[in-house]
């Protein structure tokens, strides 16, 4: 170490050649908002020098284009990106993303401890930096069938690792506040660390409660009112925009340079076809500036502000000593990624070329038993019941009260209501479950869609107008190890094989991306309104978000935190 600060003071002062130099680019300035002409002298992974004119070793022309830190994007489940973690740094680290926060607990439920190891040895081996939160809702509640349980004992022996940050989104936040011994277990075991929170319309004395027990984020805040609450008690907020949880133009108003401290952005989840078509955080920033946000409050969050939230004080300034994250883009608006550098290295394909190979977990995790139509059957007391109410752009949910066709006990699917089923199959081998409800929202005439991709739990779920197509979707699932299938006319018209763990793909980021086209075109084919429906489809089971949710035992009141009987 003594060698490279030597090397490296003596490279600032511009004594020696750098290792490499930025030559004659515009330098963004996160603290004043000015834009400098100014060369960037880097040695090793870190940030030398700046305000000169210096020489390196090796030179790159920025003339023209503009130098900002690197993107943190704050929260995300890299398994719902549909890749594993090195094709998900492909993906990502072109966009500029150079720091990453996740939080493995997709694939902690299906595989436990396993999963997690996984996820650290992965984050040793990339190109960008994955930093990881230990999952702390696995199950994320006593109401859904798991494939694994995590305590606290499980995660304790992750703690110190070097990748490891603290604990992750607290999601059963019912739990919290009921004071449950296994939350305040590991409530108590991370105290002093980070606790990501999770506390959708969570206000007043409850969000009180939540944040005495150590919470500092939240990236389920999906109003104005909602955000000014928490950040006036601490709480800073992680702006998500996804692929189907989109919060960026509810939260615009917020996103001020008053604000820019306080504030982060993140994905949550967000798939290579969106990230194709519309990009990943550069996305973010550049619908935040159309939205009115000043750009210096835009690359705050997306940079420095994330860092010091997450207590990563080596990154996000462009300065001497700081670590040399790095994206080159042409205009501040557009954000347009023209290079990228991860920790002084420039992102090609030698770079990623370079990355040692971990090898896949969680084959042959698709235990569930095949099923029939019969396996889909409604029963109730009558008519009436409760249908999940999609939001498009949303994973929270209304509750809507409905009539259907009933007969010898039996409700179904009414078209005219745009009321179809919505079923959730238990796949980890446990118990067989397998929970019926209705669905409101999706616009679905015909055929069934279906996706082991089920948060958390990662059941099997599917939704359709037509139970025996659902069984064909279903059951082809098990076949391929997990995955998308879209099922019409008895046969499976579109599919996307996840074998790792059911969660993630064997196939490049390019591969995926391809695939998915033809996925959404077939969805559209059964009538399917909403721009993303598998993922939307992922988020029914999931019952820490109101109002109401579907897991394996049943139809959930989420307000309730109790099982609708009806």
């Amino acid at each position: 170490m003594s060698d490279f600060l030597a090397r490296a003071i003596a490279q600032g002062r511009g004594v020696e050649p750098a290792d490499l130099v930025l030559k004659g680019g515009r330098v963004f300035d996160l603290v004043s908002g000015a834009l400098r002409v100014s060369d960037v002298a880097i040695c090793g992974d870190r940030i030398v020098g700046v305000d000169g004119d210096y020489r390196g070793a090796h030179e790159i022309d920025v003339r023209g284009k503009i130098v900002v830190p690197g993107f943190i994007d704050t929260h995300c489940h890299v398994e719902s990106s549909l890749l594993t973690p090195p094709e998900f740094d492909r993906c990502v680290l072109r966009r500029g993303v150079t720091t990453s926060i996740c939080d493995p607990h997709e694939i902690a439920n299906v595989l436990g401890v396993e999963g997690l190891r996984y996820f650290l040895d992965s984050s040793l081996t990339m190109a960008m930096d994955l930093r990881v939160q230990l999952s702390s809702c696995v199950p994320a509640t006593h109401l859904e069938t798991s494939g694994a349980r995590l305590d606290v004992d499980d995660l304790l022996p992750f703690a110190d690792h070097p990748k490891v940050l603290g604990l992750a989104e607290f999601m059963n936040f019912p739990g919290v506040l009921a004071r449950d011994p296994a939350c305040l277990a590991k409530l108590a075991a991370f105290q002093g660390r980070r606790i990501d929170g999770h506390a959708p319309l969570l206000r007043g004395f409850d969000l009180n409660g939540y944040l005495a027990a150590g919470i500092r984020t939240d990236h389920e805040t999906t109003n104005v009112p909602e955000a000014l609450e928490k950040l006036s008690k601490g709480m800073q907020i992680l702006v998500r925009e996804g692929s189907v949880s989109k919060d960026l133009h509810a939260l615009a108003p917020i996103l001020t340079e008053r604000n820019s401290p306080f504030l982060a952005f993140c994905t949550d989840d967000r798939n290579p076809l969106d990230i194709a078509e519309e990009g990943h955080l550069d996305f973010v920033i550049r619908t935040a500036i159309a939205l009115g946000s000043p750009p210096l409050a835009a690359y705050r969050i997306a940079s420095i502000s994330a860092a010091r939230i997450f207590g990563l004080h080596d990154r996000g300034l462009i300065a001497p000593g700081w670590r040399a994250d790095l994206c080159v883009i042409d205009d501040l608006a557009a954000c347009n990624v023209a290079m990228v550098l991860t920790a002084g290295r420039l992102v090609d394909d030698a770079l990623f070329a370079d990355r040692p190979r971990i090898a896949p977990v969680g084959r042959r995790s698709v235990k569930a038993r095949r099923v029939s139509a019969a396996s889909f059957a409604a029963r109730g007391q009558g008519p009436s019941t409760q249908a999940i109410g999609v939001v498009p752009g949303k994973i929270i949910t209304e509750r809507v009260p409905v009539s259907l066709p009933f007969a010898n006990g039996l409700r179904r699917v009414d078209l005219s209501q745009d009321l179809v089923k919505v079923a959730v199959v238990e796949r980890h081998g446990v118990n067989g479950n397998i929970g019926v409800a209705f669905v409101q929202g999706f616009g679905m005439k015909r055929g069934a869609i279906a996706s082991s991709v089920g948060h958390d739990c990662h059941n099997i779920t599917v939704v359709g107008a037509d139970e025996a197509d659902m069984a064909v979707a279903v059951n082809r699932l098990i076949e391929i190890e997990g995955g998308f299938a879209v099922a019409s006319g008895g046969q499976v018209v579109a599919e996307l094989a996840l074998p790792v763990a059911g969660l993630m793909s064997l196939m490049t980021f390019e591969e995926v991306r391809a695939a998915l086209i033809p996925l959404r075109a077939a969805a559209k084919g059964l009538g399917v309104v909403l721009p993303e429906p598998f993922l939307q489809v992922a988020f029914l089971p999931l019952p820490v978000i109101p109002h109401l949710k579907i897991t394996d035992r049943g139809l959930v009141d989420v307000d309730r935190f109790e099982f609708v009987r009806d």
